[in-house]
């Protein structure tokens, strides 16, 4: 049979099963709606990923002295994908301390799941913690479950925040990215980063997860002055690459901060690595390429 006529006759036959009430392809989400839901924009980016950033941009923390900026290390987001006839979410929240029960006990009463609850570094003034979520379900009432358990932090929703002022270090990244072997990109205020997807397929109950749903090593450099950054992020890890990482790290002077999960459910089995350094932008870029080279990452 000529494939034009296979073809027509499954169109024929969805919008047979529609007319008469049976199943059908879902429609894409309302992103719009989503959006005035959570109270922050977003960008829909590869993979049909839309992604809202919720940056803590009311916070002021320092690591090891170091102040950092909010989109170095202070990212909240909620990552949003139609799976089938229903949307998932999943990201994390940067949140003080005192704020985790509140948002945490909201999560959970909005239907979403809480997957981790940990620190990304350490010597943090004031003390942040990180906690990742999963929910599933219509993604308007998902945005509308993760403001409310927001509600109860600080997180700046609404009005977006006025642009941070210029001026300030600056990084030369073309030898950071020769030494990375990767492009980079400016992520705001003069954080720039890098990163890593994995070489294989990430799935979670089946459905993939996506580099921009957060499956993918993370490499964020601020620049320090005279040539020097901070470099902080996260590699993401099978178990048998976990210790070659933190050896390969640590030979080049980068802390290992913390290691754990940060969903329940993905295929293969994930560990987060994330480290903290200060020194020459260009000589940190070589250690995590040296590390980065112990994992089997997408080229």
């Amino acid at each position: 049979m000529p494939s034009r006529i296979v073809i027509a006759g499954v169109f024929l036959g969805v919008l047979v099963l529609a007319a008469a009430g049976g199943p059908a392809l879902a429609a894409a989400p309302d992103w719009m709606a989503v959006e005035q839901a959570l109270g922050k924009t977003g960008q829909l980016q590869a993979g049909d990923v839309f992604r809202v950033g919720m940056p803590r941009t009311d916070l002021s923390v320092t690591v090891k002295g170091v102040a950092v900026k909010a989109g170095f290390a202070l990212g909240s987001y909620a990552a949003f994908k139609q799976v089938g006839d229903q949307a998932m979410v999943m990201g994390d929240l940067v949140l003080l301390d005192q704020e985790v029960p509140a948002v945490t006990s909201g999560l959970l009463s909005g239907g979403l799941d809480v997957t981790a609850v940990h620190n990304h570094l350490n010597e943090m003034s004031p003390h942040v913690m990180y906690v990742h979520y999963e929910g599933h379900g219509d993604a308007v009432q998902l945005a509308k479950s993760l403001r409310q358990a927001l509600s109860a932090s600080g997180t700046p929703l609404g009005s977006p925040a006025p642009p941070a002022a210029a001026g300030g270090p600056v990084l030369d990244t073309k030898p950071i990215e020769q030494a990375l072997g990767r492009p980079g990109r400016e992520i705001g205020a003069g954080v720039f980063q890098v990163t890593a997807a994995r070489a294989e397929a990430i799935t979670a109950m089946g459905h993939p997860l996506l580099p921009a749903m957060g499956i993918a090593t993370v490499m964020n450099f601020q620049p320090m002055g005279e040539g020097r950054a901070a470099i902080t992020g996260d590699f993401v890890l099978l178990d048998k690459e976990v210790n070659p990482v933190a050896r390969t790290l640590r030979q080049h002077d980068i802390d290992v901060t913390a290691l754990h999960n940060h969903g329940l459910q993905d295929s293969p089995r994930l560990f987060y690595m994330h480290f903290w350094a200060t020194d020459d932008a260009v000589k940190l870029a070589r250690g995590l390429k040296a590390a980065l080279d112990q994992t089997n990452s997408a080229r």
